[in-house]
């Protein structure tokens, strides 16, 4: 069975990048959101398997937004996308919960190596 997707990224660019990746190797996108309140939201919607969550974005970051949906859902599937150099970012998120961390620009290899690592 296909693995749902919800993918969280302020730029419309880059969720559809992502998009496209896991689409191509039979993933399914259950929701796109460009903030980390609205990835909340769509979170408590669609119950996805896995989570693609950028660090950096308006009203509310992607750190806040993993923390609060692991309370919500402590099995939450989240993997962290940000920009280079971001270390502390990066630490705090996987001591958050987030299962691995990706880097932008996106290898296509790298994200799905990172989705099958978490979801299977």
């Amino acid at each position: 069975m296909a693995k749902n997707i919800l993918i969280c990224d302020d730029a419309a660019f880059m969720r559809m990048m992502i998009k496209d990746i896991l689409v191509k190797n039979g993933y399914n996108i259950v929701g796109e959101a460009e903030n980390g309140l609205r990835a909340i939201d769509k979170y408590t919607e669609t119950k996805p398997d896995l989570v693609m969550m950028d660090i950096t974005m308006p009203e509310m970051d992607g750190i806040q937004a993993l923390k609060k949906i692991k309370a919500l859902d402590p099995t939450a599937n989240v993997i962290m996308c940000s920009a280079m150099g971001q270390q502390a970012m990066v630490i705090e998120s996987i001591q958050s919960g987030a299962k691995d961390f990706i880097v932008k620009p996106f290898q296509a290899d790298r994200v799905l190596e990172a989705v099958k690592k978490a979801v299977g």
